[in-house]
Protein backbone atom coordinates (compact mmCIF):
# COMPACT_ATOMS: atom_id res chain seq x y z
CA UNK A 1 0.00 0.00 0.00
CA UNK A 2 1.85 3.29 -0.67
CA UNK A 3 3.05 5.24 2.11
CA UNK A 4 0.62 8.63 2.75
CA UNK A 5 2.25 11.92 3.61
CA UNK A 6 0.28 14.49 5.73
CA UNK A 7 1.97 17.50 3.85
CA UNK A 8 1.27 16.26 0.47
CA UNK A 9 -2.63 15.61 1.76
CA UNK A 10 -2.85 19.01 3.73
CA UNK A 11 -2.54 20.79 -0.07
CA UNK A 12 -4.74 18.79 -1.52
CA UNK A 13 -7.40 20.09 0.86
CA UNK A 14 -6.07 23.57 0.56
CA UNK A 15 -6.83 23.21 -2.99
CA UNK A 16 -10.34 21.72 -2.29
CA UNK A 17 -11.50 25.28 -0.02
CA UNK A 18 -11.82 26.91 -3.85
CA UNK A 19 -14.04 24.43 -5.20
CA UNK A 20 -16.33 24.58 -2.01
CA UNK A 21 -16.37 28.53 -1.65
CA UNK A 22 -17.21 28.49 -5.39
CA UNK A 23 -19.86 25.97 -5.17
CA UNK A 24 -21.08 27.85 -1.98
CA UNK A 25 -20.94 30.82 -3.80
CA UNK A 26 -22.92 29.84 -6.77
CA UNK A 27 -25.55 28.84 -5.33
CA UNK A 28 -25.84 31.66 -3.04
CA UNK A 29 -26.70 33.54 -6.26
CA UNK A 30 -30.49 31.96 -6.09
CA UNK A 31 -32.89 32.17 -3.76
CA UNK A 32 -33.98 28.98 -1.45
CA UNK A 33 -36.35 28.00 -3.72
CA UNK A 34 -37.94 25.60 -1.31
CA UNK A 35 -39.94 23.73 -3.53
CA UNK A 36 -36.95 21.47 -4.92
CA UNK A 37 -36.66 20.29 -1.80
CA UNK A 38 -39.95 19.21 -1.10
CA UNK A 39 -40.93 15.28 -2.82
CA UNK A 40 -43.65 16.45 -5.04
CA UNK A 41 -42.83 19.95 -5.06
CA UNK A 42 -42.29 19.25 -8.80
CA UNK A 43 -43.67 16.24 -10.41
CA UNK A 44 -41.15 13.99 -12.24
CA UNK A 45 -42.11 10.96 -13.58
CA UNK A 46 -41.58 7.59 -11.71
CA UNK A 47 -39.46 9.51 -8.98
CA UNK A 48 -40.47 10.17 -5.84
CA UNK A 49 -37.72 12.08 -3.93
CA UNK A 50 -37.53 16.24 -4.47
CA UNK A 51 -36.30 17.83 -7.52
CA UNK A 52 -32.45 18.41 -6.41
CA UNK A 53 -32.31 15.00 -5.50
CA UNK A 54 -33.57 14.21 -8.63
CA UNK A 55 -30.78 16.04 -10.59
CA UNK A 56 -28.21 14.56 -8.39
CA UNK A 57 -29.52 11.26 -8.81
CA UNK A 58 -29.20 11.61 -12.72
CA UNK A 59 -25.90 13.15 -12.35
CA UNK A 60 -24.49 10.36 -10.35
CA UNK A 61 -25.47 8.18 -12.90
CA UNK A 62 -23.86 9.14 -15.97
CA UNK A 63 -20.49 9.75 -13.21
CA UNK A 64 -20.89 6.35 -12.62
CA UNK A 65 -20.89 5.32 -16.22
CA UNK A 66 -17.46 6.31 -16.49
CA UNK A 67 -15.93 4.64 -13.45
CA UNK A 68 -15.50 7.92 -11.17
CA UNK A 69 -17.50 5.88 -7.89
CA UNK A 70 -14.42 3.41 -8.15
CA UNK A 71 -11.91 6.05 -6.97
CA UNK A 72 -11.54 5.53 -3.48
CA UNK A 73 -11.52 8.83 -2.64
CA UNK A 74 -15.15 9.39 -4.33
CA UNK A 75 -18.31 8.51 -2.63
CA UNK A 76 -22.14 8.55 -4.73
CA UNK A 77 -25.36 9.93 -2.63
CA UNK A 78 -27.07 6.98 -4.24
CA UNK A 79 -26.75 3.33 -4.41
CA UNK A 80 -28.74 2.29 -7.47
CA UNK A 81 -26.17 3.09 -9.85
CA UNK A 82 -25.14 1.60 -13.41
CA UNK A 83 -22.00 -0.23 -13.56
CA UNK A 84 -18.89 1.56 -15.57
CA UNK A 85 -18.71 1.77 -19.51
CA UNK A 86 -14.82 1.90 -19.21
CA UNK A 87 -12.40 -0.67 -17.96
CA UNK A 88 -11.05 -0.83 -14.39
CA UNK A 89 -8.10 0.89 -13.37
CA UNK A 90 -5.26 -0.10 -12.19
CA UNK A 91 -4.19 2.41 -8.88
CA UNK A 92 -2.05 2.50 -5.92
CA UNK A 93 -3.92 1.47 -2.71
CA UNK A 94 -3.53 4.47 -0.74
CA UNK A 95 -5.98 3.33 2.06
CA UNK A 96 -7.17 0.01 3.43
CA UNK A 97 -10.82 -1.21 1.75
CA UNK A 98 -13.58 -0.39 3.66
CA UNK A 99 -17.87 0.91 3.29
CA UNK A 100 -17.93 4.26 5.34
CA UNK A 101 -19.97 6.75 3.37
CA UNK A 102 -21.14 9.85 5.49
CA UNK A 103 -23.04 11.22 2.41
CA UNK A 104 -26.41 10.71 3.91
CA UNK A 105 -25.61 12.67 6.83
CA UNK A 106 -23.62 15.25 4.39
CA UNK A 107 -27.13 15.24 2.54
CA UNK A 108 -29.50 15.97 5.29
CA UNK A 109 -27.11 19.19 6.95
CA UNK A 110 -27.22 20.65 3.87
CA UNK A 111 -30.73 20.72 2.48
CA UNK A 112 -31.85 21.79 7.00
CA UNK A 113 -28.64 23.71 7.79
CA UNK A 114 -26.32 25.19 5.16
CA UNK A 115 -29.02 26.21 2.18
CA UNK A 116 -31.04 28.20 5.02
CA UNK A 117 -27.61 30.65 5.60
CA UNK A 118 -26.60 30.80 2.13
CA UNK A 119 -29.21 31.43 0.61
CA UNK A 120 -31.74 34.36 0.72
CA UNK A 121 -35.34 33.26 1.79
CA UNK A 122 -37.91 32.80 -1.46
CA UNK A 123 -38.65 31.36 -4.69
CA UNK A 124 -36.80 33.18 -7.96
CA UNK A 125 -38.21 30.44 -9.80
CA UNK A 126 -34.39 29.29 -11.09
CA UNK A 127 -34.98 25.52 -10.03
CA UNK A 128 -33.07 23.63 -12.40
CA UNK A 129 -29.92 26.08 -11.63
CA UNK A 130 -29.93 26.13 -8.22
CA UNK A 131 -30.20 22.20 -8.47
CA UNK A 132 -27.19 21.71 -10.43
CA UNK A 133 -25.42 24.01 -8.01
CA UNK A 134 -26.73 21.44 -5.26
CA UNK A 135 -25.07 19.00 -7.09
CA UNK A 136 -21.66 20.48 -7.07
CA UNK A 137 -22.03 21.63 -3.74
CA UNK A 138 -22.88 18.40 -2.17
CA UNK A 139 -19.96 16.72 -4.62
CA UNK A 140 -17.59 18.78 -3.31
CA UNK A 141 -18.54 18.55 0.44
CA UNK A 142 -18.50 15.04 0.03
CA UNK A 143 -15.27 14.79 -1.32
CA UNK A 144 -13.54 16.71 1.28
CA UNK A 145 -15.28 15.22 4.32
CA UNK A 146 -14.18 11.63 3.62
CA UNK A 147 -10.49 12.73 2.49
CA UNK A 148 -10.93 12.09 6.30
CA UNK A 149 -10.00 8.91 5.32
CA UNK A 150 -6.81 9.63 3.79
CA UNK A 151 -5.91 11.64 6.91
CA UNK A 152 -6.88 9.37 9.20
CA UNK A 153 -4.39 6.68 7.74
CA UNK A 154 -1.61 9.08 7.06
CA UNK A 155 -1.58 9.79 11.13
CA UNK A 156 -2.05 5.94 11.73
CA UNK A 157 0.92 5.40 9.91
CA UNK A 158 3.02 8.42 12.19
CA UNK A 159 1.85 6.79 15.23
CA UNK A 160 0.38 3.42 14.61
CA UNK A 161 1.14 1.96 17.89
CA UNK A 162 -1.00 4.69 20.10
CA UNK A 163 -3.68 4.62 17.43
CA UNK A 164 -3.68 0.97 17.63
CA UNK A 165 -4.06 0.42 21.72
CA UNK A 166 -7.13 3.96 21.56
CA UNK A 167 -9.04 1.98 18.78
CA UNK A 168 -8.57 -1.51 20.71
CA UNK A 169 -9.92 0.04 23.58
CA UNK A 170 -12.88 1.35 22.07
CA UNK A 171 -11.86 4.79 23.36
CA UNK A 172 -13.58 7.26 20.20
CA UNK A 173 -12.92 10.22 22.30
CA UNK A 174 -9.73 9.47 22.64
CA UNK A 175 -9.43 8.59 19.24
CA UNK A 176 -10.64 12.43 18.34
CA UNK A 177 -8.42 13.94 20.62
CA UNK A 178 -5.17 12.16 18.92
CA UNK A 179 -6.73 12.92 15.07
CA UNK A 180 -7.32 16.87 16.53
CA UNK A 181 -4.88 19.93 15.72
CA UNK A 182 -6.03 22.89 16.76
CA UNK A 183 -3.77 25.00 15.47
CA UNK A 184 -4.03 23.29 12.36
CA UNK A 185 -7.63 24.31 12.33
CA UNK A 186 -7.66 27.20 13.20
CA UNK A 187 -5.04 28.65 10.63
CA UNK A 188 -7.97 26.74 8.07
CA UNK A 189 -10.48 28.90 9.17
CA UNK A 190 -8.59 32.12 8.35
CA UNK A 191 -7.37 30.82 5.31
CA UNK A 192 -11.08 30.07 4.38
CA UNK A 193 -12.57 33.69 5.86
CA UNK A 194 -9.54 35.19 3.40
CA UNK A 195 -10.57 33.39 0.67
CA UNK A 196 -14.03 34.03 1.09
CA UNK A 197 -13.37 37.88 1.06
CA UNK A 198 -11.32 37.55 -2.05
CA UNK A 199 -13.59 34.74 -3.90
CA UNK A 200 -16.96 36.06 -2.78
CA UNK A 201 -16.74 39.77 -3.18
CA UNK A 202 -19.89 41.58 -4.52
CA UNK A 203 -19.17 44.07 -7.62
CA UNK A 204 -22.90 45.41 -7.56
CA UNK A 205 -22.18 49.03 -7.24
CA UNK A 206 -26.27 50.15 -7.05
CA UNK A 207 -25.66 48.17 -3.70
CA UNK A 208 -22.18 48.98 -1.91
CA UNK A 209 -23.83 47.55 0.90
CA UNK A 210 -24.09 43.95 -0.10
CA UNK A 211 -20.30 43.45 -0.18
CA UNK A 212 -20.09 40.07 -0.63
CA UNK A 213 -22.42 37.41 -2.07
CA UNK A 214 -22.02 35.19 1.43
CA UNK A 215 -20.30 36.79 4.54
CA UNK A 216 -16.66 35.27 4.74
CA UNK A 217 -17.99 34.54 8.18
CA UNK A 218 -20.61 32.41 7.24
CA UNK A 219 -18.52 30.51 5.04
CA UNK A 220 -15.92 29.91 8.27
CA UNK A 221 -18.48 29.20 10.40
CA UNK A 222 -19.57 26.62 7.44
CA UNK A 223 -15.81 24.86 7.98
CA UNK A 224 -15.72 25.21 11.81
CA UNK A 225 -19.43 23.82 12.37
CA UNK A 226 -20.16 21.36 9.89
CA UNK A 227 -16.97 20.09 7.48
CA UNK A 228 -14.01 19.93 9.93
CA UNK A 229 -16.16 17.77 12.58
CA UNK A 230 -17.86 15.69 10.03
CA UNK A 231 -14.15 15.11 8.49
CA UNK A 232 -12.72 13.84 11.99
CA UNK A 233 -16.09 11.73 12.46
CA UNK A 234 -15.22 10.04 8.97
CA UNK A 235 -11.60 10.13 10.65
CA UNK A 236 -12.48 8.11 13.78
CA UNK A 237 -14.92 5.24 11.88
CA UNK A 238 -11.83 4.63 9.43
CA UNK A 239 -9.53 3.98 12.19
CA UNK A 240 -12.00 2.25 14.17
CA UNK A 241 -12.79 -0.26 11.30
CA UNK A 242 -9.15 -0.44 10.53
CA UNK A 243 -7.28 -3.59 10.82
CA UNK A 244 -4.05 -3.79 11.83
Amino acid sequence: METLKLDNLREVLIRQEETIIFALIERAQFKRNDVIYQEGGIQIHDFAKCFSDYLLWETEKVHARVRRYTSSDEHPFHGDLPAPILPPLETPRQIVPNTINFNHKIHQIYKASLIPIICEEGDDRNYGSSATCDVACLQALSKRIHYGKYIAEAKYLDDAAVYNRLRTSQDNAGLLEKLTNRAVENELLLRVAEKAKTYGRDNDNENPSNQFKIDPATIASIYERWIIPLTKEVEVAYLVSRSE
